[in-house]
């Protein structure tokens, strides 16, 4: 499934996780500060790739996910 096709799934229903390092998260998240260098960080994306949260564990995203009633979507 593309990028374009997962945005327009779900009508704001379904989101996709990310793992990413901290000074990506840094990028998409410039007001966050003091991440500690050398974790991998979990961000909670709208399928539309619209950034929701940000996590230090899967687990905590897909709590997010599931507390905003969101569809966990598998990119592969």
């Amino acid at each position: 499934m593309s990028m374009s096709e997962l945005a327009k799934l779900g009508g704001g229903k379904v989101a996709y996780i990310k793992i990413m390092t901290p000074e990506e998260a840094r990028e998409m998240f410039p007001a966050i500060e003091g991440l500690p260098a050398g974790i991998n960080l979990f961000a909670l994306h709208a399928a539309d790739g619209t950034p929701l949260a940000l996590t230090d564990s899967r687990q905590a995203a897909v709590g997010h996910a599931m507390g905003d009633e969101l569809e966990i979507a598998s990119l592969h």
